[in-house]
């Protein structure tokens, strides 16, 4: 009997499926994975509808950051084709005041040409303290902004400002859930890690140690660890 599942995966804000690249291996004994592609669209309802259309019947969907924002707009769409649920450094709350204004400067800043400043500025949210010398790590975010390229940037910054309140709709997830996330995670605190957790029947909460907000590079044998238990759940 063929016990496998199709496995799809969502990258975050400006993270191609590079990111996932030390993960898959791992997970490919469970089913075909694929990686989505969400940066076609400026708004969350129309990034999960190009995901649906192209994606498996039914499946796995471990989303990442952004990608767990797009995860929730799947399961508001289409709750009945998802079998099982990863949320890996993200979280359910909408954008702050804060933070949107924050978007709108970087969606200036790459409009003008200076998109290359922009991963800089990031990428200290994106690593684990420690890490901020890590010559690869800075090396994977401009080439996964390469492939994303600041048009599409531009729109997913768009979606992220205008994602809605996920926090009424986590009591409705009914499926095996696993909420991971990194114990400095600077770019999005893992209380709202637990916050999700406590607010999803059952949801099993990991929180990697020496680890920030790009646990599958990170830390990619506990990624891969904690979503193969996740997947034998």
């Amino acid at each position: 009997m063929d016990n496998t599942m199709p496995i799809l995966l969502v990258p975050g804000l400006v993270s191609s499926p590079r990111i996932f690249s030390p993960v898959v291996p791992a997970l490919w004994r469970f089913g075909p994975v694929t990686i989505a592609n969400h940066i076609r669209d400026d708004n969350m309802g129309a990034i999960a509808r190009r995901i649906l259309a192209e994606a498996p019947p039914r499946f796995a969907l471990a989303g990442h950051s952004m990608g767990g924002y797009i995860a929730f707009e799947i399961l508001r769409q289409a709750p009945e084709r998802v079998a099982k649920l990863a949320l890996i450094n993200t979280q359910a709350r909408p954008d702050t005041s804060e933070a949107t204004t924050r978007r709108h400067g970087m969606i200036s800043r790459a409009r003008s040409g200076e998109y290359r400043a922009v991963l800089d500025e990031l990428f200290p949210g994106f690593v684990h303290p420690l890490r901020l010398q890590d010559a690869a790590l800075r090396q994977l975010v401009y080439d996964m902004g390469d492939d994303v390229g600041p048009e599409a940037f531009i729109r997913q910054q768009i979606a992220v400002i205008g994602r809605p309140d996920s926090r009424p709709s986590l009591a409705w997830i009914k499926c095996p859930t696993l909420v991971l996330s990194g114990d400095q995670d600077n770019t999005i605190p893992n209380s709202l890690s637990m916050e999700m957790a406590n607010g999803i029947p059952d949801a099993k909460l990991k929180i990697l140690p020496n680890c920030g907000h790009l646990p599958q590079v990170e830390q990619p044998q506990a990624t891969a660890d904690a979503l193969v238990e996740w997947l034998r759940s």
